[in-house]
């Protein structure tokens, strides 16, 4: 699913833009100010962010330069009221991808959030390595250490989610989410997600010297060449 961070204080546009986003199925997080949206920006993954630049506590230009100081390539389209060239420019200097000015229709920022994420999403590497692991995508094959790995399609596929986030802790709400594609359920699917890496454990770590995918005691999993 396509994650978005909507950055907006006002309150009407914030539920208005929201509710449209998820009714064309995004997942949108909202931070009604700057400090809010920049913590958020930090500590998960988005495709793209829309950002207000009149927030309360940082502005969103000073959010935007701050993210792209530090190599965020993240799509971003600015949001806002303030409608002259030198606004624009300045927008743009800082790393803005798109602009578009209050008010607006919903089926304009629609569109160009559309042409942000098919510019903005990369395309996924056909191997994926860590430590003598490695995973051929295009054929969904893996193998570790040369020896082919008899994996199932949801033991590949959980495989692949992990590896391709290695160093990075995900949960198990984001597996069931991203790999069993069901984020809303009646009975959660916890214990079917731990049996499955259970399973993986067995056939990736087995009688390995390195042990690469680890438990995150009550966060969830990550896999890493060495202890988290």
């Amino acid at each position: 699913m396509v994650r978005i961070l909507l950055v907006e204080d006002e309150s009407k546009v914030a539920h208005a833009v929201q509710d449209g986003l998820e009714a064309e199925g995004y997942e949108v997080t909202l931070a009604a100010t700057g400090d809010a949206g920049l913590r958020a920006a930090n500590t998960r993954n988005f495709d793209l962010i829309v950002l207000d630049l009149m927030l309360p506590g940082r502005d969103g230009l000073e959010i935007l330069s701050e993210r792209r100081a530090e190599g965020d390539p993240t799509p971003v389209l600015i949001l806002t009221a303030r409608d002259t060239v030198l606004d624009r420019v300045a927008g743009l200097d800082a790393g803005a991808d798109d602009y578009l000015v209050k008010p607006f229709a919903f089926a304009e920022l629609l569109a160009r959030v559309r042409a942000l994420l098919r510019r903005g999403r990369p395309e996924a590497p056909a191997r994926l390595e860590v430590a003598d692991l490695e995973i051929d995508s295009a054929a969904r094959r893996a193998s570790r250490a040369g020896h082919p790995l008899p994996l199932t399609a949801r033991e590949f596929g959980l495989l692949e989610y992990l590896v391709q986030r290695q160093g990075q802790v995900v949960s198990r709400e984001e597996i069931a989410r991203d790999v069993w594609r069901e984020p809303s359920r009646g009975t959660p699917l916890d214990n079917v997600i731990d049996v499955h890496i259970m399973r993986l454990r067995r056939k990736v770590d087995y009688d390995a010297a390195v042990r690469l995918i680890h438990t995150v005691r009550g966060v969830g999993f990550v896999v890493r060449e060495d202890e988290p």
